[in-house]
């Protein structure tokens, strides 16, 4: 499966849970900066958002700004901040995944919002 397509089957499957797909154009995310900022306006964050690992977390587990209910981080093209910046892929990685943790439990909840990250590299 093509990263397209395996970004694209995502969607689809985000779409019939009655979730909410958000892309990450990989071609921005070659470094800290790129990634930060494409990740940013995947999830139409404010803009007060302050650009560094620690108000992306911040962010992430806030989404009040966004409708109730699951929101998928589709990431396509990872693999290239990976080979540019493996540490700074290591760090968002890390708050991707903490942030997806910290929104888990409360999905069945009213009101409540959801974080699910898909990394399409393949």
């Amino acid at each position: 499966m093509t990263a397209g397509s395996e970004a694209k089957a995502a969607a689809d499957d985000a779409f019939a849970r009655g979730a909410y797909p958000h892309y990450v154009d990989g071609s921005r995310t070659l470094d800290k900066p790129g990634t930060l900022a494409a990740i940013a306006e995947a999830m139409s964050f404010p803009d007060y958002f302050g650009r560094n690992l620690d108000a992306l977390y911040d962010m992430l587990t806030d989404l009040s700004w966004l409708p109730a209910g699951e929101h998928v981080l589709i990431w396509t093209g990872s693999e290239g901040l990976r080979r540019a910046e493996p540490k700074t892929y290591l760090a968002i990685r890390s708050v991707l995944s903490d942030a997806q943790r910290a929104l888990g439990p409360d999905a069945g909840l009213p009101g409540a919002r959801r974080l699910t990250v898909v990394l399409a590299d393949s």
